[in-house]
C-alpha cells in the first residue's frame, strides 16, 4: 500500500538526529516497513550545531591554529600557574589538591563562567585578566565534565582565538574524554581532566628528589673513577719526568752557544755593512754639488770660445748670403728701373697698366717715377704697330 503525505516543515527523528523535511515527501509502508522519499532534508537541531561546528573548526585549520609547529613545550619548573575556571566548581579543587601534592607552586584562579551564554566573554576576560599577572608560567583553562551543550563554551571562535594568543603555554582540560573541543586543538597540551592538567603542569617533588638523588650518586661515582684515571696518569707521568735542573742546564747551554753565534753574526754583519757605507759615501762624495759644478765649469770653458767662433762664422757667412741676396733683388726691384728713365702708371684702383686699350681719354692716370708721381688725364691713345 502507498500512501503519499505533505510532510513541510515536520522534523523527523532518526538515530538521535533530527531532520527536517521541506517539500513533499513521499511515504512508502510495504509489509510494515517505513520508507520516507524526501526532495530536500536539512540538518536541524545538534545535527546544525555539529555542522556550524566543523565550519568552522577547518575554517580555524586552514588559518594555521591547530598548527602542529605553533605548539609551545610545557615549563620544567613553573612556579606560578594560571587556571581559569569556575570559583565554585569541582575543577579548581582538583587541580589544587594535585598542584600542592606533587610540589609547591603558586596558583592564581582567574575565575570565569564556563557554560551559558555568557561563558565565552567570560574566559576571554579571565584570560586578558590573568596575563597580566607577574610571573605567570603556564595557564589551565577548562572545567569538569558535562554534556555536549555544556562545553559548547570552548567551541567559540572568540574563546579559541583569546588561547591562540596568550604569551604563555596553555593547557586545556575539559574534562570530557570523547569529545575534543575546539579549545583543546589550538592549546599547546590537551588534558583529560584538569587533575590530569595538574599533573602535566606541575613536577612531582618526591620523584623529581629520587632523580636527583639517583643523578647524584651517578655523579660521585664518575667524578671518584675520573680523579682515579687522573692520579694514575699523573703517578705514570711523574716517574717519566726528569730532574729539571738537568733540563735546565741543557737549556742553559745552548742558550750560550746561540748567544756566541749571535754575536759573531752580528760583528760579520756589522763589518759588511761599515764597508758598504763607506763606499757609498765615496760615491756621495764624488758626486757632490760643488765638484759636480767644478767638473761642468772646467768642462763649458772651451765650449764656449768654440761657441764665440762658430758664431763668428756663421755670421759671416749670414752676411755675405745676405749681401748677394740684397744685389739680387735690388737688380729686380722696381726702383731700380725707374732709377734708368721708366715710369709705372697705375688707374685709380691702384692696377697698372700694361695696355693702351685699358684707359680711354679723359681717364686719370697716375704715374711713378724714380723720385715722386705724376697725376695726367689721358688725351688718347696709340697702339704699338708691328
Amino acid at each position: 500500500m502507498y500512501r503519499t503525505q505533505a510532510l513541510r516543515g515536520r522534523r523527523l527523528i532518526r538515530d538521535g538526529a533530527r531532520v527536517q523535511i521541506f517539500g513533499r515527501a513521499t511515504v512508502w509502508a510495504p509489509r510494515g516497513r517505513l520508507q520516507f522519499i524526501a526532495e530536500v532534508a536539512r540538518p536541524a537541531g545538534k545535527g546544525a550545531l555539529l555542522a556550524a561546528l566543523e565550519a568552522l573548526k577547518e575554517k580555524l585549520s586552514e588559518e594555521g591554529l591547530f598548527d602542529p609547529a605553533r605548539k609551545r613545550a610545557l615549563p620544567g619548573a613553573p612556579r606560578v600557574v594560571g587556571v581559569v575556571t569556575s570559583a565554585h566548581g569541582a575543577a579548581i579543587h582538583d587541580i589544587v589538591t594535585v598542584a600542592f601534592r606533587r610540589g609547591g607552586v603558586r596558583i592564581v584562579l582567574s575565575p570565569a563562567l564556563v557554560q551559558g551564554d555568557f561563558a565565552p566573554q567570560s574566559i576571554v576576560t579571565a584570560l586578558d585578566r590573568l596575563e597580566r599577572y607577574p610571573g605567570l608560567d603556564v595557564i589551565i583553562v577548562g572545567r569538569g565534565g558535562g554534556s555536549n551543550e555544556d562545553l559548547m563554551a570552548f567551541n567559540d571562535e572568540r574563546v579559541v582565538r583569546r588561547v591562540s594568543r596568550v604569551r604563555v603555554p596553555v593547557v586545556s582540560a575539559v574534562g570530557h574524554e570523547v569529545d575534543t573541543t575546539l579549545t583543546d586543538w589550538v592549546a599547546d597540551v590537551r588534558a583529560a581532566t584538569p587533575s590530569h592538567a595538574a599533573e602535566l603542569v606541575v613536577p612531582d617533588t618526591a620523584t623529581r628528589a629520587d632523580v636527583l638523588a639517583r643523578l647524584e650518586r651517578s655523579l660521585v661515582r664518575a667524578v671518584g673513577a675520573r680523579l682515579a684515571d687522573d692520579a694514575h696518569v699523573l703517578s705514570r707521568l711523574r716517574s717519566k719526568l726528569r730532574d729539571p735542573r738537568f733540563a735546565i742546564a741543557e737549556r742553559q747551554q745552548l742558550v750560550d752557544e746561540l748567544t756566541i753565534r749571535l754575536e759573531r753574526r752580528m760583528e760579520r754583519t756589522l763589518t759588511r755593512r761599515k764597508s758598504a757605507l763607506d763606499a757609498l759615501g765615496a760615491r756621495l762624495s764624488a758626486r757632490h754639488p760643488r765638484v759636480v759644478v767644478s767638473r761642468a765649469r772646467a768642462e763649458l770653458r772651451p765650449l764656449s770660445a768654440r761657441l764665440a767662433s762658430a758664431v763668428g762664422r756663421r755670421l759671416e757667412r749670414a752676411r755675405g748670403v745676405l749681401a748677394e741676396t740684397a744685389s739680387r733683388l735690388d737688380a729686380l726691384s722696381p726702383l731700380s728701373v725707374l732709377s734708368r728713365g721708366y715710369a709705372i702708371a697705375t688707374r685709380g684702383d691702384g692696377r697698372a697698366i700694361r695696355r693702351a686699350a685699358e684707359v680711354s681719354s679723359g681717364d686719370d692716370v697716375r704715374v711713378r717715377l724714380h723720385e715722386g708721381a705724376l697725376r695726367v688725364t689721358v688725351v688718347g691713345t696709340e697702339e704699338n704697330s708691328t
